[in-house]
């Protein structure tokens, strides 16, 4: 009597090195990402029609109501802990000004010369696009 052997399972494919390389990528783009900290206060900037985009590390948010705030930093102080972060950086030549449209001229005019007292050279306004 022959008996026939029996039927060998199809060898299934292991998804653990799929599995491995999914956290690898997870764990490479959590460790290079920047994530940016929230605004301290909703800024609505002014209209302009320049179309050059205005970007860097050092954002200075000023409000409508012409408090002026620098990350966690809101007040008078903000201003001396973006010259201390400007003195760190070595690739923050330019101190980006994110100002309120509804902020009047004279406190914009008035906080120019205090950012020149404090160092900085290069200041960008943002500005919406029409």
């Amino acid at each position: 009597m022959r008996l026939s052997e029996p039927p060998r399972k199809p060898q299934t494919e292991s998804i653990v090195p799929m599995i491995n390389v999914v956290f690898l990528l997870l764990i490479f783009f959590l460790m290079t990402a920047q994530i940016a900290p929230p605004e301290p206060f909703e800024v609505t900037p002014p209209k302009a029609e320049a179309e050059t985009l205005a970007g860097g590390e050092l954002v200075l948010h000023l409000s409508a109501e012409g408090t002026v705030a620098f990350r966690d930093t809101l007040g008078d102080g903000a201003i001396a802990a973006a010259a201390t972060e400007a003195e760190i950086c070595e690739d923050c030549e330019v101190l980006t000004l994110r100002a309120d449209a509804g902020v009047p001229a004279t406190r914009l005019a008035a906080l120019l010369p205090e950012l020149s007292a404090a160092g900085f050279s290069a200041i960008e306004l943002v500005t919406a696009a029409p």
